[in-house]
């Protein structure tokens, strides 16, 4: 999967302490409070709505083993009680009340939290997202009582084959600290959580100088600051959790690892896995990924034709995945057990080829940086998603500055530049590869471990 960067670059003005960036009809707005809370406005006047959203940078990457799921069941714990409503049918009420839709999710480097509704709620929606952010209750009760809920995930996830080899072909990546890429958790540590556990996520991570405010849509920074100020200042600032407690790196792989998931499958599922570039170590490969997927995923590229149109692989892509701690590099594709040989070898000769001088053409690069640009542009259409875009960037990147300038260094990228990614980071380099296969298919084709590449 091509994880798609929606990105901008935009014209920095200076009004009032105000950090303003406008372009193309799009205009966000940033300020920080005393507290280190940072408020990012993004102004979408075509319809009379305002999404407000908080996304702390928080996720699985903070997680011990001790702690593997955690984020996830915070995540959960949120749309409870807090020391203003004091149970979850009055919590939903509010919602209700206000006209509002709301969600929230957990990754690997990004907690967030949202509310859509009127605009003429915009105020009484910063005082509810205020009181659930600030003063939640962990309330034993309905902590046992959500665990069944958020595992219930986890059952849903176990019953789709793929989701298998994706955690086994993760464990085998992520060896030394699979619980900080493991984002759905581990089941034993979220079915024994205790309020004192959700308590110190909270104070370690739950702060404002390890937040974003972020407020999209029919609005504006003077219409917004002005509430922000007299609502969350009073939240404490703590210790930066990411200095205190920093993020372990990942060791890279040592060797070449492969690992044989037994489900019934009608099909063989594949997938290989390198250790792709950090965002903050190496943020220039990360323009080259993004153009050199998109490259190979059109149907006139040589892998496509190689791979996927010759009918060796029923399907099959290759994807970098965007992290400040390590991002991963995936192909991941479907074939039969009849073809599954011939087909791992021809991807491997692909591998091989990735540094041809004529494996993609000028017009074919130029062409992904034209569509991954007007993709972004078109993205940004509903100011209630594109907002979550907005707080990904800012949590992953550590700022808005990768995320402004993100078109103009998409634009830079050189064949020298797509080079030096694949011969860093896939030609060569240590991998894990995983196959997915019935136990009948397996016998069938007399598939073993040392089988594969």
């Amino acid at each position: 999967m091509l994880l798609m960067r929606l990105a901008v670059a935009m014209i920095l003005t200076v009004t009032f302490g105000v950090q303003a960036f406008a372009s193309d009809g799009m205009n966000i707005s940033t300020e920080m409070l005393d507290n280190g809370l940072e408020v990012i406005v993004v102004e979408n006047h075509a319809v009379p709505l305002v999404t407000i959203e908080i996304c702390v940078k928080n996720g699985a990457y903070t997680e011990p083993p001790e702690y593997d799921g955690l984020s996830h069941l915070y995540e959960h714990m949120f749309f409870k009680a807090n020391e203003v409503i004091s149970n979850q049918p009055d919590f939903l009420e509010r919602l209700r009340e206000l006209g509002a839709s709301w969600n929230g999710t957990t990754s690997e480097e990004r907690v967030n939290y949202f509310f859509t509704m009127g605009v003429d709620s915009l105020e009484q929606g910063l005082v509810f997202m205020r009181d659930a952010i600030m003063y939640p209750v962990f309330d034993q009760k309905e902590l046992e009582n959500e665990r069944p809920v958020v595992t219930g995930e986890y059952d849903r996830a176990e019953s789709q084959p793929f989701f298998h080899l994706t955690q086994a072909v993760g464990k085998k990546m992520w060896h030394k600290y699979w619980s900080r890429k493991n984002v759905i958790g581990d089941r034993d540590v979220i079915l024994t959580a205790t309020t004192e556990k959700m308590l110190i996520v909270k104070n370690k991570y739950y702060i404002p100088n390890n937040s974003a405010l972020l407020v999209s849509g029919d609005v504006s920074m003077e219409q917004v600051l002005p509430l922000v100020r007299k609502l969350f200042s009073k939240w404490e600032r703590g210790e930066q959790p990411h200095e205190k407690y920093p993020v372990p790196e990942h060791p890279p792989l040592t060797r070449n690892e492969k690992i044989i998931v037994e489900k019934p499958f009608q099909v063989v599922g594949y997938q290989v896995a390198y250790h792709g570039p950090s965002v903050t170590l190496d943020p220039k490969a990360t323009y080259a990924a993004d153009v050199f997927s998109f490259i190979l995923g059109q149907p006139n590229s040589k892998f496509m034709k190689t791979l996927h149109e010759s009918g060796l692989w029923l399907n099959i892509g290759l994807g970098y995945y965007t992290l400040s701690h390590t991002g991963p590099i995936t192909i991941t594709g479907v074939t039969t057990p009849q073809k599954f040989r011939e087909a791992e070898e021809a991807l491997f000769k692909e591998f091989a080829k990735f540094n041809d001088p004529d494996y993609f053409t000028d017009e074919q690069m130029e062409y992904a940086k034209n569509q991954l640009e007007v993709l972004e542009i078109f993205s940004r259409e509903q100011a209630s998603t594109w907002v979550h875009t907005v707080s990904f960037w800012w949590a992953v990147t550590g700022g808005m500055d990768y995320y402004l300038n993100y078109v103009s260094e998409l634009r830079a990228v050189s064949r020298e530049d797509i080079s030096k990614y694949v011969n860093d980071y896939i030609v060569d380099k240590n991998h894990v590869t995983g196959v997915l296969i019935s136990p009948e298919n397996r016998e069938e084709i007399a598939l073993t471990v040392e089988d594969l590449k």
